[in-house]
């Protein structure tokens, strides 16, 4: 089925302007002396600094929807999603590229508002656009790589390293993009009733404080990881890779007002969407000290157990399923 776009986007299409008259309202969307060459020359960090590099795609249908997205908020969305994960290693983002795939018909306008989406989000943390490529297909994808730097000789912010007595931390919300998700499933965009908009908003456009994971590394914290597949999942993926146990205290991470609000609205467990929904990119961690500024506890870290990896107040939780980009078919009856 070929790519339906939203009639706010009209124009020329990139078929009708060709491929580098695309890249060029790229360029102008989003400048930067380091783009436009045949690849991007970055400066050696400082001394004593360590790259780090990620990646992620974002796939019409899968992970987005033209009818619920702006083009902006998939630009926003795609860098979020992989500064995250430069910051769960406690470094700092520095550049990404960007690669496109669109289908001819795509509005130059819809092109641009995702390159500005892209820049909006790039340039808070004082990054920059280096390159990338644009390729047809029949669906919109976007792929974005992030650059950062881990500065210093601590050691970076891993997975297996949560030790038994340490607190576990959280910086940002839980559970406002799978809420947001459920509400537009019932409602589509602009059915939404306006009380529950920074729900929508948190889902299309997740937001991430910059800075938070360089300081947890800077303040002693051990382990890191964003929460973008489920609370139970990501910290299960910790408390496995450091072969320790996770109890989560059930009052730091209960629903809050307007999550209750949103599941009694729709007839939903909230408790769903803190413990499995991900996409928050919230980044939660272990630290042996205090939590670092910006961060609360919401757990503590204790010895390997039989049973479950990951308990709220020392019990299985209600919900554990996370996302899955493979799951497994159901069994048969």
């Amino acid at each position: 089925m070929s790519t339906v776009f939203p009639s706010r986007y009209a124009g020329p299409t990139v078929a009708e302007i060709g491929e580098r008259a695309t890249i060029r309202a790229i360029l102008d969307a989003v400048p930067s002396r380091r783009n436009g060459d045949d690849a991007a020359v970055l400066p050696l960090p400082n001394p004593n600094t360590r790259t780090v590099v990620t990646t992620d795609m974002l796939v019409e249908g899968r992970h987005f929807r033209l009818d619920w997205s702006r083009a902006a908020e998939i630009g926003h969305k795609a860098v979020v999603q992989n500064f995250a994960d430069i910051e769960a290693m406690g470094a700092r983002p520095v550049a990404v590229v960007l690669a496109l795939s669109a289908p001819g018909h795509t509005p130059l306008d819809f092109i641009t508002d995702l390159a500005r989406g892209v820049g909006e989000r790039v340039s808070a943390y004082s990054a920059d656009l280096t390159g990338g490529d644009l390729t047809g297909g029949e669906h919109i994808v976007v792929g974005v790589s992030a650059i950062g730097h881990l500065g210093g000789s601590l050691p970076a912010l891993t997975l297996d390293a949560a030790r038994p007595g340490q607190a576990v931390v959280a910086s940002g919300r839980i559970g406002y993009s799978a809420a947001g998700l459920a509400l537009l499933r019932r409602y589509g965009r602009e059915g939404v009733p306006a009380e529950f908009s920074e729900l929508v908003d948190a889902h299309l456009a997740p937001t991430l404080d910059p800075g938070r994971g360089v300081i947890a590394r800077a303040t002693g914290a051990s382990s890191m990881t964003d929460n973008s597949d489920g609370l139970i999942t990501d910290l299960g993926t910790i408390a496995r890779r450091s072969e320790v146990g996770i109890d989560l205290a059930g009052i730091a991470i209960a629903p809050d007002e307007l999550l209750t609000a949103a599941g009694e609205h729709l007839g939903m467990d909230p408790w769903s969407w803190v413990l499995t929904g991900g996409e928050d990119h919230t980044l939660i961690g272990t630290t042996p000290k205090d939590a670092p500024s910006g961060f609360r506890v919401i757990g503590a870290v204790h010895r390997r157990r039989a049973g479950a990896a990951v308990t709220v107040d020392s019990v299985p939780p209600a919900h554990s399923a996370g996302w899955d980009s493979f799951p497994r078919p159901a069994a048969a009856p």
